[in-house]
């Protein structure tokens, strides 16, 4: 995100020692701060700010690492702060800024946060040794992964199912948002009741996403589809919601 008040002081802490290798890495790291970078573009490119031809054969511009938005160094001054990051540049959960992986989503926190705390809560809360004994590396790694490869296809379908309930009248999606509560509430007591959200969209699937007409073999080959559709709503409730 670019911020013209950080960019100017940037400009006037830098401007003495652009030329020299020291006073090149400066600049670099704190545009980094601010969400930008120091970019060399390939083949032409033009402001899209002023709309005028970046010159030069190196170090031609910047780019937001947010929104991807390519403009002069002096042009990113004159640039809102207020842009919104694109999720086709978010490629991971880890090693990404906070705001920007909030914002990308359009969620209070991290969702990762949500899902592991959730977790802990359910299953881990009497472990022995729980936050102070450390995992195996090649476990933690094995997670991370995980979570960075399911992203971009977990977003596309919850944006795909938020934008669904958008849909329903408010009667319905205020009652369907109660039920998920509970729900949601259900499986916090997994240990004791062995009721997880796929258990209960076994259950509940069926009945909230009954088709308008009783077809046998319709129903029967969207089962699996509306047992997804309930689990989704149930683990992502505080998101979809």
């Amino acid at each position: 995100m670019f911020s013209q008040e950080l960019w100017l002081e940037n400009e006037k802490k830098c401007a003495v020692v652009w030329k020299s290798k020291q006073g090149r890495k400066r600049q670099e790291l704190l545009a980094m701060a601010l969400g930008v970078m120091i970019h060399t573009f390939r083949g032409p490119h033009w402001c899209e700010y002023c709309a005028n031809f970046m010159w030069g054969i190196i170090t031609q511009g910047v780019r937001c690492s947010d929104c991807g938005l390519n403009v002069h160094k002096q042009c990113s001054k004159h640039v809102p702060n207020d842009c919104q990051p694109d999720l086709k540049r978010i490629k991971k959960v880890y090693c990404c800024d906070l705001t920007t992986l909030i914002k990308a989503h359009n969620t209070q926190r991290p969702m990762v946060v949500d899902i592991c705390i959730w977790e802990i809560e359910a299953k881990g809360l009497k472990s022995e040794g729980l936050y102070r004994v450390s995992g195996f590396t090649e476990h933690i790694e094995d997670v991370k992964m995980a979570f960075d490869r399911e992203i971009s296809i977990a977003d596309q379908r919850l944006e795909t199912v938020h934008e669904m309930l958008m849909l329903l009248p408010p009667a319905h999606y205020e009652t369907l948002w109660y039920l998920m509560i509970h729900l949601k509430k259900v499986t916090m007591n997994e240990k004791d009741n062995f009721m997880n959200a796929e258990n209960l969209g076994i259950v509940f699937g069926p009945t909230l996403m009954r088709p308008p007409e009783d077809r046998t073999l319709t129903t029967l080959h969207d089962m699996q589809y509306q047992k997804l559709i309930v689990q989704i709503l149930i683990e992502n409730e505080d998101v979809l919601f």
